[in-house]
C-alpha cells in the first residue's frame, strides 16, 4: 500500500518538477531582460529541482539514495540564489540592467 502511493506520489512530483523545469527553460529564453531571466533561471527551476528530487526520493526509499538526493537538494539551494546574485550584479555593473524598472537602486552610490 505505502509503496504504490510513494511510486504515484513520487510520479506526480517528477512530472509537476519537470514542467517547471521546462517553464524556467522558456523563460530564459524568451523573457526580455536580464533581471527578467534570472528569476525564471532561479525561481521555477529551483523547486522544479526540489519536486524532481522529491519524487526521485519516493520512488527510490534506499537511505543512500535519499543520502545523496538531500545533498544535492541542499547543495541547489544553496548555489542558485549565489548565483542569481553575482548574475545580477554583473548585469548591472555592465549597463545591461534598465534603471527605470529598479523601484530601489542601493548600488547607485558605489
Amino acid at each position: 500500500m505505502w509503496g504504490t502511493l510513494a511510486d504515484w506520489l513520487g510520479g506526480g512530483c517528477l512530472v509537476v518538477g519537470a514542467l517547471l523545469s521546462l517553464a524556467a527553460g522558456i523563460g530564459v529564453l524568451r523573457f526580455p531582460g536580464t533581471l527578467d531571466r534570472m528569476h525564471a533561471a532561479t525561481k521555477p527551476q529551483v523547486l522544479g529541482v526540489l519536486l524532481l528530487l522529491l519524487g526521485l526520493a519516493l520512488r527510490l526509499r534506499t537511505p543512500a539514495d535519499l543520502g545523496m538526493v538531500a545533498l544535492v537538494g541542499i547543495f541547489q539551494l544553496a548555489t542558485a540564489p549565489v548565483a542569481a546574485q553575482m548574475i545580477g550584479r554583473a548585469a548591472y555593473r555592465t549597463g545591461r540592467v534598465d534603471p527605470a524598472l529598479l523601484d530601489a537602486d542601493e548600488l547607485a552610490d558605489r
